[in-house]
């Protein structure tokens, strides 16, 4: 690496920033390195079934909504690996789950400015630039940037009932096929949680005990096991004429919008919901004795306890408000993700402005809003902006059009031509 001050450094390397690196690759008057901690590029491990698929296109790739020729596209890749033609006769718009990180990490080889092995241990603004202290192993190295893409991603979320369970006895669904050989082992598996994750541990466990496996529960807090809405009119709340609309709304607005919109992007895949009923009633039709299996909505976890038996789980039926133990040998909870902390940044957080519930104010070009200009470059945030830029906001369909709209910021000038329109319902009032 260069000491030579960036214009951009990225720190984090997911899809959403190695994105950004694929875009600005192509660009002469950028000069970007994205950092990561991890020693390569990988993505879901904990969670990569054989058969999952992506819940969004192939077009939702790196590059291809904002250049479609570029030469990092999903569809780059499968010509690179002689594959475009049974891509082509196999007539699915959605790609497995394990194809799609292969092309992630194909994307990952071709690109210079990624830098693994690099921790960001501290940040400062010294007036001209960000000074980075990084990490390389047993070194720590300076380095300048006049802007900063935070992209480090999320971590499990535990809630406060199951976070003092013992770690032998339980895990987050992001670790699940680390550990599903241990899953297989113990009498009777709970899953918390009814998301896609949730949704894909409960299946592989069904599978298992239709074959002589656990008992396997599946609880979820929700009403039912909800599906993904994925029609048409509504898939028009990831675009760009959405991310607009809802940008521009007063803060109490959005934050009621994302609370009711979470089947956008937390519901299961109606082909996984399939499979389920499918497993479901198979085993319905076996004579053979089974291990039992208990599937229930409308139930929350109120307290967890380890016991010399198991782990006996409070649960609290949201409907009636009454509670009823329930007890297993393992829990895995599917609960989601939250934002890492950012204690890098501990010099420079005290000049972010803050929204009324004290979230990082985040502008309409994913810059983060900061008090009487103190900053002199631009922290630019992905993926961290949920409460501002809505539902599109962990979308993969919306990172290159995320990506074009930071460097152009980052440029001054438009370098990506940006769709004008990209829906056909209108959101707003009419003028």
């Amino acid at each position: 690496m260069t000491t030579v001050p960036y214009d951009v450094i990225a720190i984090g390397c997911g899809p959403f920033n190695l994105g950004l690196a694929a875009l600005a690759d192509s660009l002469d008057d950028v000069n970007l390195a994205v950092l990561d901690s991890r020693p390569e590029f990988t993505w879901h491990r904990g969670l990569m079934f054989d058969d999952a698929m992506l819940q969004v296109s192939f077009l939702a790739d790196l590059v291809s909504l904002v250049e479609p020729a570029h030469p990092l596209s999903f569809l780059s890749y499968l010509r690179d690996n002689d594959r475009l033609y049974q891509f082509y006769v196999r007539e699915k718009f959605h790609p497995t789950r394990r194809e799609y990180e292969a092309y992630l990490r194909w994307c990952a080889t071709q690109l210079d400015s990624l830098h693994f092995g690099h921790h960001v241990a501290d940040v400062v603004w010294d007036g001209e630039f960000f000074v980075l202290s990084v990490e390389r192993g047993d070194r720590v190295v300076s380095l300048k940037a006049r802007h900063l893409v935070l992209g480090v991603g999320t971590e499990p979320a535990v809630p406060a009932a199951l976070a003092g369970l013992p770690p032998e006895r339980f895990l987050h669904s992001a670790d699940y096929l680390f550990r599903r050989e241990d899953l297989l082992r113990a009498g009777r598996v709970t899953v918390v949680g009814s998301g896609q994750s949730g949704a894909e541990c409960a299946l592989d466990l069904l599978r298992a005990n239709a074959a002589g496996g656990p008992a396997v529960s599946w609880l979820t807090r929700t009403q039912s096991f909800a599906p993904l809405d994925y029609s048409k009119l509504v898939l028009e709340m990831t675009t760009p004429s959405y991310v607009d609309y809802f940008h521009a709304l007063e803060e109490p607005a959005r934050d009621r919008l994302v609370k009711e919109q979470w089947r956008h992007y937390k519901g299961i895949s109606s082909d996984t919901l399939e499979e389920i009923h499918d497993v479901l009633y198979q085993r319905d039709l076996n004579a053979s004795p089974m291990a039992s299996v208990d599937l229930q909505c409308a139930v929350a976890v109120e307290a967890a306890v380890a016991r010399a038996d198991g782990i006996e789980l409070t649960l609290r039926h949201t409907d009636s408000g009454r509670t009823f133990e329930h007890l297993c040998d393992a829990v895995v909870a599917a609960t989601g993700y939250s934002n890492r902390p950012l204690p890098f940044l501990k010099s420079v957080d005290p000049l972010v402005r803050r929204d009324a519930a004290g979230r990082w104010v985040i502008n309409r070009d994913h810059s983060v809003g900061v008090s009487d200009d103190a900053l002199g470059g631009r922290l630019f945030v992905a993926n961290a902006d949920l409460h501002s830029h809505g539902v599109a906001a962990p979308d993969l369909g919306i990172g290159a059009i995320r990506n074009a709209t930071i460097l152009n910021a980052v440029a001054g000038r438009e370098i990506f031509r940006l769709p004008k329109s990209t829906a056909f319902t209108s959101f707003s009032l009419p003028r």
